[in-house]
């Protein structure tokens, strides 16, 4: 990539990281701040953590399809001004209903989509792919950074003082979009990067997606519930103050993320996909079990804690790439569009199931009720077919070639190695999926510009 488009990358990678970072940061403080608020419950603290979640999937696919419409920057701009202003009513609040009003409206801020869509407007075709990933990437880093800064800002200013962070983000990110992100030329919908309205149906029809979706919406569920209990265990039954959460989130996250990147490259390079999804599951249960067996005692807590990571960070980064596998040229932009919205979902269900469990049953029940919830995308999962190994590429092709696309496609479809072909004439570009060990590059290179 050259230097505009890896300034381009950056600089969207850090506006899709905003919106995270406003919920990771307060993930493991505001179970401890929601207890000094007179109107609070544990239901009421659920709802508030959750409500960010409901909201963010409510709008994202709707402003995904509106920026196709009017534009990529005005949306994300005014995303970030709605993100903003929600992030000075939390700051504000005085009652825990001001905090859900805020965290709501934060979330409506979902510029996601068209962040992603913007994109794919600005980065030629053959990098595409790369830019994309290193957008996904700022979900984990934004969940680390999120964990351990959020106890550490929050020692230095008060809770509140993450929300005006939040919102300093927001602005910053504002700017990026004004005085750093060039205007893309013209303003295409784009299949593997974008939502496209007319293949919403055949993306919700597709089993294996629906799958995928359930699959997600658990993961961030138990995720969100467990955060709704953790902190204060940390605090009240360890003793451990909030300023110091960090020590055990840091060596938590450092030890995870040394066992799980092998189990992730083990599942692409040998193909065991499936086989340590399913495992990564089972250990969620036995982490969830652990957790609620011993989560008085430190080093039980702790060890479970730990495994229950080590599943979170496989999890989350191989069903984004499962989702890719099972959908379609045509529908992997949408189907990711549902799959995102299908995870801030499962926040929101966390927050708010989660709430109102905490308040009947206590930790114990809501570290039960996630292994249960688990144990049911484990049954879901098992009926996940065996997916195929190819790969992703976006080709140039000499605009001549769309003429005759019935052709085009035919002769395209023959090369050794492709698999599938989708034909994007206004962009002269051709979507496909490769089996690399059996692709024929000299044949696809015939197809470009170049070799006209």
């Amino acid at each position: 990539m050259n230097s505009l488009e890896w300034r381009v990358t950056a600089s969207l990678a850090a506006i899709y990281a905003v919106r995270m970072l406003g919920l990771f940061m307060i993930l493991p403080v505001f179970a401890l701040y929601a207890e000094t608020f007179p109107d609070s419950t544990p239901a009421l603290a659920g709802l508030a953590i959750g409500i960010y979640g409901l909201s963010q999937a409510v709008f994202q696919i709707p402003l995904g399809i509106l920026s196709d419409k009017i534009g990529r920057k005005p949306v994300i701009i005014g995303g970030l001004l709605v993100f903003a202003f929600g992030s000075i009513i939390a700051a504000l609040a005085s009652s825990m209903w001001l905090i859900v009003l805020g965290r709501m409206i934060q979330g409506m801020g979902a510029v996601a989509a068209p962040t992603m869509a913007l994109a794919a407007d600005l980065i030629r075709e053959e990098h595409r792919i790369r830019t994309m990933g290193v957008i996904g990437l700022t979900i984990g880093v934004s969940f680390m950074l999120g964990m351990i800064l959020g106890p550490i800002v929050s020692q230095v200013g008060g809770v509140p003082s993450i929300f005006w962070l939040t919102m300093l983000l927001a602005f910053l990110g504002i700017a990026l979009v004004v005085f750093v992100i060039p205007n893309p030329a013209r303003t295409l919908q784009h299949r593997d990067a974008g939502i496209i309205k007319g293949y919403l149906s055949t993306a919700l029809s597709n089993a294996a997606l629906l799958r995928m979706n359930v699959g997600v919406f658990i993961l961030h569920l138990v995720m969100t519930a467990n955060f709704l209990v953790l902190p204060t265990l940390f605090t009240h039954e360890l003793g451990l103050p909030t300023a110091e959460h960090w020590k055990v989130y840091l060596p938590v996250f450092i030890g995870s993320f040394v066992l799980s990147v092998p189990l992730i490259i083990m599942a692409e390079k040998q193909r065991k996909i499936r086989p340590l999804l399913l495992g990564c599951t089972v250990l969620l249960i036995v982490a969830e079990l652990l957790m609620a067996a011993g989560h008085a005692q430190i080093v039980w807590l702790l060890v479970a804690f730990w495994l229950f990571f080590i599943g979170f960070n496989f999890l989350e980064a191989v069903q984004p790439s499962l989702v890719a596998k099972y959908s379609d040229v045509n529908t992997k932009g949408t189907a990711m569009g549902i799959f995102s919205s299908s995870q801030f979902l499962g926040i929101f269900a966390g927050g708010a199931l989660g709430g109102m469990v905490n308040h009947e049953w206590g930790a114990t029940g809501v570290f039960l009720f996630s292994a249960v919830v688990v144990g049911i995308w484990l049954l879901v999962a098992l009926q996940l077919p065996q997916p195929t190994f190819y790969a992703s590429k976006i080709l140039k092709l000499d605009p001549l070639l769309f003429s005759d696309p019935q052709r085009l496609h035919t002769e395209l479809l023959a090369v050794a190695g492709v698999k599938e072909v989708a034909l994007a004439a206004e962009e002269c570009i051709a979507y496909l999926k490769i089996d690399k060990t059996a692709l024929d590059q000299a044949g696809l290179d015939a197809f470009s510009p170049a070799s006209a």
